[in-house]
């Protein structure tokens, strides 16, 4: 098993937050997603397509950055078994100097970056985009700390000062008329601020130190991770690399709107749990069974919330488009169709690869990783030259359902977990969502208002969802009780 350090667990009091960690990360992206939704129409609209496909370029690359910038040191704070005092000062180094020169890497390469994508006025703003490099490796030591302790309440804070601020800040620029610049400033100016506060509420204070020894063994933990970070964002953002270079960055805009609609239910669920999850395996991995059971159940909780939603957005694609963000956006509907369904795919593989990541076959993920990629690339390859938008997010849906998720399944397996019983926990979300998806299809074709086509389609989603949470309410309460007491006992045994 890939671990730190074998030594205890964290103290209980950590594990007692856990529940309200998780409730409060949901209000986080709940919070997030609604708050600026109605900001994010309108800077839609008032940027409009070719402007936000500008931007789109130099978010690319900001978050090609931001995937490897800390060289993964930050979670070996969130797995650490010691109190984190000895190695936060290393890995607050490790990031500030890894994010550094990323940063003066990126604001070099940003004229070719900008000109190999098909728009070379995206220089000015990938090099502005740069400065977020920085800010992430400042706040990776104190985000990681809060994360282990499950303070997710000053989470929250940060988290809302950055979106409120940056949206803000972007929405008075572009209607100011920089255009794509708006959004790129806006988003230091969030990201600056939530910096302040994450260093104000870190547990420990910030301090640079190098360690020799446990940069080493920091390194040696971070490295692999790091790699896999660089597989998983070429994974991740193929699709909009190939969208940009085969298709032009109007496409991009296109398609990033509709990629980042398709995200909400995974930034509204998926994420929250993520913030809560890898701590909570971690302080469960002395006890495997347990382990293994509370995966399962947060499996089966997580596609009877999530599925519906995804596929709402897949078979309502296009009255959604209209009416959120107006008829000039309308070709994004056509590939938000297929990508509400990968959203279903990536919200279980980012479950997968947290519990993975922690029983210690990050290896073995690498390896998967770097399969789906070969398999990936010529997909979308062939998808846009064929179908264009929508091809390309078909092909993703291809190879996460005929390669990623069998290949999943095999690490299953080797962990310890029984995936008969795993296959079970997702059918009926999965077919429930299927009805979920053919029938806001059918009602979005049928119907002549948009209004009543999503009214129509979001009453089904809600009765699918609901009737599969009463269905698990059982289990959903011995998540808050049995696992993680499960953990304090184990915590409190002897060695």
């Amino acid at each position: 098993m890939d671990t730190v350090a074998e030594d205890e667990a964290p103290p209980q009091h950590a594990v007692s937050r856990a529940p309200r960690a998780l409730a409060l990360s949901f209000v986080n992206g709940l919070a997030m997603r609604l708050g600026t939704l109605g900001i994010g129409i309108a800077l839609a609209r008032v940027v409009g397509p070719e402007q936000f496909g500008t931007y789109a370029v130099a978010l690319l690359a900001l978050t090609a950055a931001l995937s490897f910038n800390e060289l993964g040191v930050s979670l070996a704070i969130v797995r650490w078994p010691d109190e984190p005092e000895a190695i936060a000062p290393t890995v607050s180094a490790i990031s500030m100097a890894a994010s550094t020169l990323i940063a003066a890497i990126g604001f070099l390469v940003a004229p070719a970056f900008a000109s190999a994508m098909g728009e070379p006025s995206a220089t000015s703003v990938v090099r502005v985009m740069a400065v977020s490099v920085l800010i992430s490796g400042t706040v990776a030591t104190p985000a990681a700390l809060l994360q282990r302790e499950f303070l997710q309440e000053k989470r929250m804070l940060c988290d809302q000062v950055n979106t409120w601020g940056g949206a803000i800040c972007s929405l008075a620029l572009a209607i100011a008329g920089m255009g794509a610049m708006s959004l790129a400033i806006g988003r230091i100016i969030g990201s600056g601020a939530a910096m302040v506060l994450f260093l104000r509420y870190s547990p420990l204070p910030f301090r640079l130190r190098v360690d020799r020894d446990v940069a080493g063994r920091l390194l040696r933990f971070g490295l692999p991770l790091a790699g896999a970070s660089i597989i998983v964002f070429a994974i991740s953002f193929a699709d909009q690399i190939v969208v940009g270079r085969v298709l032009g960055s109007t496409a991009l805009g296109f398609y990033l709107l509709a990629f980042n609609l398709s995200s909400w239910p995974v930034q509204m669920f998926s994420q929250p749990l993520r913030a809560v999850a890898p701590p909570t395996f971690a302080r469960l991995q002395h006890r495997p069974e347990v382990m293994h059971k509370t995966f399962g159940s947060i499996v089966g909780l997580l596609g009877a919330v999530t599925f519906p939603v995804c596929l709402l957005l897949a078979g309502a694609a296009e009255p959604v488009i209209r009416f959120v963000y107006g008829a000039d956006w309308t070709p994004a509907s056509s590939a938000l169709l297929w990508l509400g369904i990968m959203a279903a795919f990536r919200i279980l593989f980012e479950l997968a690869y947290d519990y993975l990541v922690v029983v210690g076959v990050s290896r073995s993920i690498f390896t998967i990783q770097l399969v789906t990629l070969v398999a990936l690339v010529p997909a979308l390859v062939v998808g846009a030259h064929t179908y264009g938008t929508p091809g390309v997010a078909a092909a993703q849906v291809l190879v996460a359902g005929v390669v990623m998720f069998p290949l999943y399944l095999r690490l299953f397996h080797r962990a310890g977990l029984e995936v008969p019983r795993v296959l079970a926990r997702l059918a009926l979300p999965v077919l429930a969502a299927a009805g979920v998806g053919a029938s806001a299809l059918a009602l979005a074709s049928a119907l002549p208002s948009d209004v009543i086509a999503l009214l129509a389609g979001g009453g089904v989603a809600l009765l699918a969802l609901g009737s599969l949470v009463y269905r698990d309410r059982a289990e959903l309460a011995q998540l808050r009780g049995s696992a993680l007491a499960g953990a304090a006992v184990q915590e409190q045994a002897p060695a």
